[in-house]
């Protein structure tokens, strides 16, 4: 089971940019997934969250109206589309999934069972 992100990059303030997260080992088309972020110095904090259909998300204050999570079961990926990057965006990004069939949204990263290996957003002013 195996979660791989990717999409992450340098950018300047204002810019955008997608992250996809693709599983692999097994689908996880029942399952709810996450975005969390680290920055420097600082604890892993949530991000965004969206249920197994598509159909619930939830984001982190500081991200709402700017980012967009969405998945493709069929393809079994996650993205995260970030628009207006701000420098305080700058962080590693990590995709993560909870177990089968919980397939409610979450914002807190005990529920979340598996994790990849986290991808890195630099934003520049």
């Amino acid at each position: 089971v195996q979660l791989q992100a990717s999409g992450g990059g340098l950018v300047q303030a204002g810019d955008s940019l997608r992250l996809s997260c693709a599983a692999s080992g097994r689908t996880f088309s029942t399952s709810a997934m996450g975005w969390f972020r680290q920055a420097p110095g600082k604890e892993r904090e949530f991000v965004a969250t969206i249920s197994w259909s598509g159909g619930r998300k939830s984001y982190a204050d500081s991200v709402k109206g700017r980012f967009t999570i969405s998945r493709d079961n069929a393809k079994n990926t996650v993205y995260l589309q970030m628009n207006s990057l701000k420098p305080e965006d700058t962080a590693v990004y990590y995709c993560a999934a909870r177990q089968p069939n919980r397939s409610t949204i979450a914002t807190t990263e005990t529920l979340y069972t598996y994790w990849g290996q986290g991808t890195q957003v630099t934003v520049s002013s």
